[in-house]
């Protein structure tokens, strides 16, 4: 079955600025612009390519990035109906599949991979093959648990009855 996708790389959107850290205006615009491009051509499936981006030790996006990024897909007029599939390498903050799931609570049909084969056989299958895919990786997302101040106990207090 043939199968017609855009393939866009983290550098064709992924901008920085003058003191190296990450322009989210000019980035936002550039995936507008390849967004927009997809859906003038029909495109229903997209894979966003991250391989090339290597994450130090600070993630590069925060999560109100990735929603804002998430916003530019629905803007360009990307619908329910579409396929975003997310490819990185290494993945130490999360940002991918934070990105991915974040945009299913929304209802849309992105889900984040490690593996290029994968990423376009999920692509290129029906509905019922992001449910399964979702399902057979099982991937726990990391939660961190609040430090909670302890506070003093005191002893209830209790009033003798006279």
């Amino acid at each position: 079955m043939p199968l017609d996708l855009q393939i866009i790389r983290a550098n064709e959107f992924v901008r920085m600025g003058a003191e190296g850290h990450f322009d989210l205006s000019a980035s936002r615009a550039a995936l507008s612009e390849l967004a927009a491009a997809c859906l003038k051509r029909g495109l229903n499936r997209a894979l966003v390519d991250l391989r090339k981006i290597h994450p130090g030790p600070k993630p590069i996006f925060t999560p109100d990035d990735l929603a804002s990024l998430i916003n530019t897909f629905r803007e360009m007029g990307f619908t329910k109906e579409h396929r975003l599939a997310v490819l990185y390498t290494e993945d130490p903050h999360h940002r991918a599949r934070d990105f991915a799931f974040m945009s299913r609570l929304r209802g849309w049909h992105v889900c984040a991979f490690d593996d290029f084969e994968a990423a376009l056989t999920w692509l290129s299958g029906d509905e019922e093959d992001l449910a399964d895919y979702v399902m057979a990786r099982g991937e726990s997302v990391p939660v961190k648990p609040e430090r909670s101040q302890s506070l003093p106990r005191s002893k209830p207090k209790i009033k003798p009855r006279h």
